[in-house]
Order: C-alpha cells, then structure tokens, then sequence
C-alpha cells in the first residue's frame, strides 16, 4: 500500500490546514468555474452522438465499434469515480480537480487530432479518467466552498441544472459543430470539433482554479490499494456488461455479458469485504449509514436511469421515425434545457422552507407522468404504411406533432428532473464528514452512471422484444413485397421500433414511480437542517 504524507513533517494530525475558504467576492467565479467544468463532462457523453457516421467514415470505423467511442468514456467514467473522490480527499480536491481538467484537455486533443481507431479509442478512455477525477473534486468543492444556507443550494441548484441539460446541449452543440467545414479559419472536419472545443477551455479552467477555489485539507493515510482494485474493476465489469446487454448483437443472454456481470458481482463483493477489514478504505461504510443519504443515493440511482433512456429512444424516434435531421432533433431538446432550469430554480428556491422529500416526491411523479405521455405516442407502421415510406421516402412519423407530442411531455420531464436534482444532491452530501466529502461525491456521480447504464440496458432490453415481436409481424407481408434485403430490414425497423421505444418509455415510468415511492417513505430529512453544517445526525428546527 501507498502511504500519503502529511505535508508538514511536524503535523502530528490526520489533517494539514490549509487556507480558508475563498472570500464572497471570489464565489461567483468559483462557481462558473466548477460549473464549466461539470458541463464538460456531462455533454461529453452525448456531443460525439450526431457525430459518429462522420467518424466512422472519416477513420474507417464499422458500425458495431462505433458504440465504443460512446461506451468507452462511459466505462471509464463510471468504473473510476470511487477511485477519483478518494484520491481527492487524500491529496487536495482542488488538486485533483486541475489535474483531471488537464488531463480531460489533453485527451481531447488526442481526440480531435486521431488518425486511426486505436488512438481514437484511447482518448476516450483517457477522457473517462479525467471526468472520474474531476467530477467528484467538483462537486466536494461546492460543500467545501459554499456556506450551508441559501448560498450553497443556489450552488446545488446550478450544479443539478448543469448536470441535467448537458446531455441535450452535447446533442445541439455536437449537431453544430458536426455541420462546420472550418474553424478559426482553418479547414477541419466538424467531427474533428466536437474534441477540440474542449482543450483551451478545460486549460484556461485548470489554469484559473489555484486563484479562485481553496485547497481542501489533505488527510494522511493509506490509499486503498486492493479496495482501489477491485472496486474500480468491479464498476468496470458492471458497466461494461451492462452496455453488451443494451446491444442487439450480444444481449443479455450473450457469454460477454454474462462473463462481465459475474465477474464485476464477485469483484463487488470482495471490495465490501475489503472495505470491512482495512484500517482506511476507499469506500468508508458510514457514508451509507445515514439513512437520508443512503435513500438519496438509490433514488438518484433509479431516476436518471430512466431520464438518460428517455434521451436515448426519443432522439431515435425523433429522426429515424419523425425525419428530424441531426440539428433539427438536438434543438428539439432545448426546451428540456430551458425546462430544467425552471425546476431547479425552483426547488433552490424553496428547498430552504419545504422538506426535500416534498419537492424531489413531486418531482419524480411529474418525471413519471410525461414518461407515460411519451408511451402513448402512436405512428402508422402498418406494412402498407411502411411500403408507403419507402416508396415515397417520408418518415411513417411525419404526422406526429411536435408540439402536441413532444414538446410538453418534455418541458415536462425537465421541470420533474429540476425540482428532483436539487434536494437529491443537497441530501446525498449534506453533513458528510469533511474527510469523506470527495468519497461522498464520487458515490453520488458513481450511482449515477451507473444507474444511467442499467436503465439504458434494461429499457433497451424491453424495446428490443416489443420490436422483435412486430417485426416479426411485419417480416410476412414486407417480403411479399420483393424488397430488396437492406430495405426488407429498414422497413421492418420502421414498423417496428415505436412499439419498442413507447414500451421502453412505459416501463421507464414505473421505475421513476419505483424512485418516487423510495423518496416519499424514506427520506426524512427537515428542510431546516439542510441550512446547517452541524454534526452529523443533529436535526435542528
């Protein structure tokens, strides 16, 4: 094991003091910086989406190793969140904070400036681990930061909003950015833009975090090494059978998926064990001894799982059903952006007088709601319809409104998740020891990522037998048609997919429900004690 010194030889505590908390007038440029930072990480997830057939063809990458470029900063993220929030409670969150910035710049340019698909790959990944360090440091740094009270929930508030619009600004900015020919007066491939843009900006924010944020007291001890191991291998294998799983080519009953699950359920398991016996483990148990915290941890676990899916499915149903272009379909998401930010000032505004459970309890349930209203949406994908399609070359959805559709189910949706994120977030680390807050946040976006993948695998699951079934339905009357075999499977994915896509959504609100029920019967906490930073387990008010 790693022992971490303490910087000052003479220290005999487990903590080096460090300066005090920025001053007022520093705050609000703390706050944009940790904020750029989070919507980095987040659109990165979904900016490169419009962008893969581009990719693909420019490096020559075949269709079933393009979902890597998605799932391997993915994997990355997801598998080493735990390992990053540690890292920063030991050695200093703003630290880690620079240091995952520079190196998510770095992979960026990598990214933008990849000749072939290895390169391409590895970028990503190294893009993963510079989110996995910067991420949890982001987010303690607002705990640290901010005093309890009004300030540190219009912070939250900020910090859940950016958390919740950056997949549908990645999916506008990556459309953007895709459809340019040139940049600063160079030529370029849009593609090539959707890495570049994140290079002077995560420079310029790494660059400016030594003037504006405070370092965090760094504990000495020891690093976890076996628990850093199989911890971040077990997330790792979770993660990765949970993308097979989402795959038509492997599913769950493939041996990758099983092999991955069962590995990352043994690896799992042991790091509890090792976590149980080490004198400083990674992962300590109290976190989850709080029942407030636990709960908010499981709710923010279930409730993105089926907000990210909803993405997922409708930006499909927007262009292969509708005939959306790649522009088109991501401004179709603005309004979700404009939407989450209503609910979360929202909440920030009234989760200092209303318990979280009031608020985040509504929140599900309108999030639970527009889901169904997305379960209704019907096309006609009757064989004669869909031949109809592809005589014409129309959309078989083209006479889905948007506005009567979509649009409100998903202003909807962003105002549930607005009103949901703020008290999730505020209660998941709210009176965690000082020592533990990097390790706190680290659960917080782990159970998030997570989550997002089990919701993507499980609906993808779901809408794959719905469509199997009406293709099959489908498959009789198309090929008496004398289609030729690629358009015999486009036409049988254009009957089809609604029906897979609208059960996903049906299911998706169940499970908001299921996170709905477990915010309304657990969590407890007084909106009164989220003004204090008092001791753990004081109730005041």
């Amino acid at each position: 094991m790693t022992n971490v010194e303490s910087l000052d030889p003479a220290e005999t505590n487990s903590a080096v003091a460090v300066e005090d908390p920025p001053k007022k007038e520093r705050l609000g440029l703390a706050l944009v910086l940790i904020l750029t930072a989070q919507l980095m990480v987040v659109l990165d997830a979904t900016i490169a989406n419009i962008a893969l057939p581009y990719i693909g063809a420019d490096l020559g990458i075949s269709q079933a190793n393009l979902t890597w470029i998605v799932t391997g900063y993915a994997l990355a993220f997801g598998g080493l969140l735990l390992l990053g929030g540690r890292l920063g409670d030991l050695y200093g969150r703003r630290l880690l904070f620079m240091t995952g910035l520079s190196v998510f710049a770095v992979a960026s340019l990598l990214g933008g400036l990849a000749t072939n698909e290895g390169l391409l790959l590895a970028s990503r990944g190294l893009q993963g681990l510079g989110a996995a360090l910067a991420a949890p440091a982001a987010l303690a740094l607002i705990t640290t930061t901010f005093p309890a009270g009004p300030q540190r929930n219009r912070a939250m508030a900020a910090y859940a909003t950016m958390s919740g619009i950056g997949a549908a600004i990645g999916l506008i900015l990556g459309g953007w950015l895709t459809g340019l020919d040139s940049a600063f007066g160079l030529e370029v491939d849009g593609w090539r833009l959707t890495f570049l843009i994140n290079v002077p900006i995560g420079l310029v924010a790494a660059a400016l975090a030594p003037r504006v944020l405070s370092e965090s007291e760094r504990h000495t001890g020891w690093l976890d090494v076996p628990g850093a191991i199989t911890g971040t291998l077990g997330l790792l294998g979770i993660v990765f059978g949970l993308s097979r799983a989402s795959e038509e080519a492997y599913g769950w009953d493939h041996t990758q998926t099983i092999l991955s699950l069962a590995a990352g359920v043994v690896l799992l398991a042991a790091f509890l064990v090792i976590e149980t016996r080490v004198e400083h483990p990674l992962l300590p148990t109290r976190i989850f001894a709080n029942r407030t915290r636990a709960t908010s941890f499981v709710a923010m676990m279930i409730a993105p799982a089926a907000m990210f899916a909803m993405f997922y499915f409708l930006s499909l149903f927007i262009q292969q059903i509708m005939g959306f272009g790649p522009l088109e379909a991501g401004f179709a998401f603005l309004p979700f952006s404009v939407g989450i930010v209503i609910g979360a000032g929202l909440s920030s505004n009234l989760v200092g007088r209303v318990d979280a459970r009031f608020l985040a309890g509504t929140g599900t349930l309108l999030a639970a709601f527009a889901l169904f209203m997305f379960s209704r949406i019907s096309v006609d994908d009757s064989a004669g319809d869909v031949l109809q399609a592809l005589g014409s070359g129309d959309a078989i959805g083209a006479d889905v409104s948007y506005w009567a559709s979509i649009f409100p189910w998903i202003v909807l949706m962003a105002v549930g998740m607005g009103l949901t994120f703020v008290p999730m977030t505020l209660t998941a680390v709210h009176h965690v020891q000082a020592a533990d807050s990097g390790i706190g946040s680290g659960v917080l976006n782990t159970m998030q990522q997570v989550g997002g993948a089990l919701g993507l695998a499980t609906l993808s699951t779901v809408a794959l037998h719905y469509s199997n079934a009406t293709g099959d339905e489908l498959a009789a009357p198309l090929g008496q048609a004398g289609l030729p075999p690629e358009a015999l499977e486009y036409g049988g994915f254009l009957g089809s997919f609604t029906d897979g896509a609208t059960s996903a959504f049906l299911v998706g609100s169940f499970m908001m429900l299921a996170a709905s029920a477990v915010i309304w019967i657990f969590l407890d906490v007084k909106h009164t004690e989220l003004a204090t930073d008092g001791p753990e387990g004081v109730h005041v008010g």
